[in-house]
């Protein structure tokens, strides 16, 4: 049943670790009135090197605390999570809850028909999951896949020095004529500026006529897109300019708990502060 417009509504949000504060931060932004519970597993992580079994076991530990807190949508904000426990987590939690999964926005960067890159994890790129979505939205389309060893993790672990190691490794396996990446983890869109300026250095090197500037490197992330599905999966409006007294509920394997010293470390996670009491 939708929710009627101008209700508080909860939204949940499930990860293995902090990948999930891009998503969470979009649906603040659209709705800074809305609850949130961030749902992830540090007993449990990383789920990437997991068995496809392994993952859903543990996605649905998390989404089912999640679940518990009376959320009104849970947003599966890992692709990880997507690809191998999305039917499982509709099969035992909908249709009473909403879940809405995560897909890497190669469709949008193929419509414009320029090269593009998609940055994943090395388990990601390259597999049937991926090469399925290039058949089905980027066939013909010059694309490259390009691993991304340790980034995620140093996301994860918020440090500083491996990020700029395996962003810069990543940028130079990038073929210098795209103009478009694909942030292919969720992860990543913690980092998109540093992604942005380590791409856009060889590519501001190109020869190029004054008239044809090197175009700037559009980045897609699906962050904002999951946000938007999520409220109009419960028939909610955005509404930005909404009162900012959303709370924030946090859940360590289904424990409570707070935003990490990590998640603070980036501004989506400091955009997330609670300012209200869960309810």
């Amino acid at each position: 049943m939708p929710i009627v417009y101008g209700d508080r509504v909860k939204i949940a949000l499930m990860d293995s670790g902090i990948g999930l504060l891009a998503a969470a931060a979009a649906v603040r932004r659209l709705r800074p009135d809305a609850d949130l519970v961030l749902s992830s597993d540090p007993d449990g992580m990383p789920w990437g090197p997991r068995t496809p079994e392994g993952v859903a076991e543990r996605a649905l530990i998390v989404a089912e605390a999640a679940a518990e807190t009376g959320a009104d949508a849970l947003i599966v904000a890992c692709n990880t999570a997507s690809v191998h426990a999305l039917p499982a987590l509709r099969a035992r939690l909908e249709p009473a809850l909403p879940v809405i999964g995560t897909v890497p926005a190669i469709k949008p960067a193929a419509a414009g028909g320029a090269a593009f890159a998609i940055w994943a994890t090395p388990a990601t790129t390259g597999s049937p999951y991926q090469r399925g979505l290039l058949t089905e939205f980027a066939a013909g389309a010059a694309a490259t896949e390009v691993p991304c060893p340790g980034l995620a993790d140093a996301i994860e672990q918020a440090d500083e020095d491996a990020i700029d190691r395996a962003v810069a490794a990543a940028a130079a396996r990038t073929p210098n004529g795209v103009t478009a990446v694909v942030l292919g983890c969720t992860h990543y869109e913690l980092v998109a500026e540093r992604v942005r300026a380590a791409v856009r250095e060889p590519l501001a090197q190109l020869p190029a006529a004054p008239s044809q500037p090197v175009p700037p490197l559009i980045l897609h992330g699906s962050a904002g897109a999951v946000a938007a599905q999520a409220l109009r999966r419960i028939g909610v409006s955005p509404d930005p300019q909404a009162p900012p007294v959303g709370s924030v509920t946090v859940l360590h394997s289904g424990r409570p708990a707070s935003l990490s010293t990590r998640a603070l470390a980036y501004v989506e996670g400091r955009l997330l502060a609670a300012v209200g009491q869960p309810r």
